[in-house]
């Protein structure tokens, strides 16, 4: 379903696009490659006299991490591709490298912050980590879902549609529905 009409006309000023694309490598790991672009819809003055023309991206950021069966990050690469501020900003990429060790369903979005936060980092590449856990998972959706391990799903309580006591749960993982009065006194 779309969003409603807008309320009065409008012009537009700012468009910010991040891709995610997951792939699974022949050595059994997985590359998430995510990419930031920020474009104006408008042209302005930059440092020294020029003109930054609409259209052109202000941000292009990309940022390659590799991934084991557990989600733990065992490669990371991140590059620029266009940045206010050139090679100012893309000083800091090779700090990047470390997102290796960090697991991705282990506390990741903090612990990212701790390590790249303020002027540890670039606002930008770090925005980027925000949608790797919930790429990672849908990478991962698949394979989980053919485990026959008998255990629980590791999605499971990861969103209000997945809660153990809600119908989805009940419907389709039913050995894992926790009734909401039980689930409530687990809390």
């Amino acid at each position: 379903m779309p969003l409603s009409d807008p309320a009065c006309s409008r012009r537009p000023v700012h468009t910010r696009s991040i891709r995610v694309e997951s792939y699974a490598r022949d050595d059994g790991l997985w590359d998430l490659e995510a990419e930031l672009v920020d474009i104006k819809a408008y042209d302005f003055p930059i440092r020294g006299g020029g003109i930054h023309p609409a259209g052109a991206p202000v941000h292009h950021m990309r940022l390659r991490i590799t991934i084991d069966e557990r989600f733990n990050i065992t490669a990371s690469e991140a590059v620029y591709e266009a940045a206010p501020y050139g090679e100012f900003c893309s000083a800091i990429a090779p700090e990047y490298r470390n997102l290796v060790g960090l697991n991705l369903l282990n506390q990741f979005r903090k612990r990212v912050r701790e390590r790249f936060g303020r002027s540890a980092g670039c606002t930008h590449v770090t925005e980027l980590t925000d949608v790797l856990p919930t790429v990672a998972v849908q990478t991962m959706a698949d394979r989980h879902r053919q485990s026959s391990t008998g255990e629980r799903p590791f999605q499971l309580d990861g969103c209000h549609a997945l809660r153990v006591d809600g119908s989805v749960v009940r419907m389709h993982y039913a050995p894992w529905y926790v009734p909401a009065e039980a689930h409530s006194d687990e809390r």
